[in-house]
């Protein structure tokens, strides 16, 4: 299917999975949100056909965003001036978006439209850069919001959840409905917000995600026949709970102790 950007018509490229947002009452929600501010250093990924970063920069007078489709990063060069658009032609997956923090400068407020197979792997791989980051609004498909936010003990609680809320404060904005993209994708998709855990920056996610890996590798078995073995041949304490519990029984809290408990995580709250 095919999409008009004012320059000529786009054809969405599957493999970059690219599904352009075109309505204006869902992209002014999504600015809305976001209630960017003069002086803010915003940084877009995935521009697409500019629909969203049009509407930022008509609240504002400069704009980064990364691009790694070169047929839509020369429209929008095309379109917009370089004061007003810095654009960085670049996989999001391997952009250094600390350097464009640069040193003791105002932190970067992140957002996009993000393709869905790509959106956990993006997730993970930005919470290197939280230091530099206040917060995060994505579009995604509705099913990795879901997860994002859950609560233990419910369906969609699992090795996602606990490493983002561990590190963010998050929360399910809106619902998007396929027929507000070009062309529609065969999910429904949502918006999420991420606020950045100051109280936790001095954390090293690595420790966090090692034992999530040990235990969700096998959610539905008991954390004695999986995660305690784990931790014992590894030295670390077992943390106080019944090894009958299952992973998805245990809260973003209780993960942050046994990191910690590997001996190479600085507690940070």
């Amino acid at each position: 299917m095919n999409a008009d950007s004012g320059h000529g018509v786009h054809r969405a490229r599957k493999r970059f999975g690219q599904h352009f947002l075109v309505d204006p009452a869902v992209v002014h929600a999504i600015v809305e949100a976001i209630d960017p501010r003069e002086g803010e250093r915003l940084v877009e990924i995935g521009p697409g056909l500019a629909a969203l970063t049009s509407a930022l920069l008509a609240r504002i007078g400069h704009l980064h965003a990364v691009e790694i489709d070169r047929d839509l990063a020369a429209r929008l060069r095309a379109r917009y001036a370089p004061e007003r658009l810095t654009l960085h032609e670049a996989d999001a997956l391997r952009f250094d978006f600390a350097a464009l923090a640069g040193r003791g400068e105002q932190r970067l407020r992140i957002v996009g439209n993000l393709p869905y197979n790509v959106s956990s792997p993006l997730l993970i791989r930005l919470l290197e850069f939280r230091a530099c980051v206040r917060d995060q609004h994505f579009m995604l498909q509705r099913e990795v919001v879901e997860r994002i936010v859950a609560g233990p003990a419910t369906r969609d609680y699992g090795r996602l959840s606990v490493l983002l809320q561990a590190f963010y404060e998050v929360e399910h904005l809106f619902d998007v409905p396929p027929q507000a993209f070009d062309p529609p994708p065969k999910v429904e998709s949502s918006v999420v917000r991420m606020r950045v855990r100051d109280d936790r920056l001095a954390r090293d996610p690595a420790p966090l995600q090692q034992v999530l890996a040990a235990a969700f590798g096998q959610r539905r078995k008991m954390i004695r026949t999986t995660l305690l073995p784990w931790l014992d041949a590894r030295g670390a304490p077992r943390p106080p709970m019944a090894g009958t519990l299952r992973p998805e029984q245990i809260d973003v809290a209780a993960w942050l102790s046994i990191a910690d408990g590997l001996g190479v995580c600085r507690p940070g709250s």
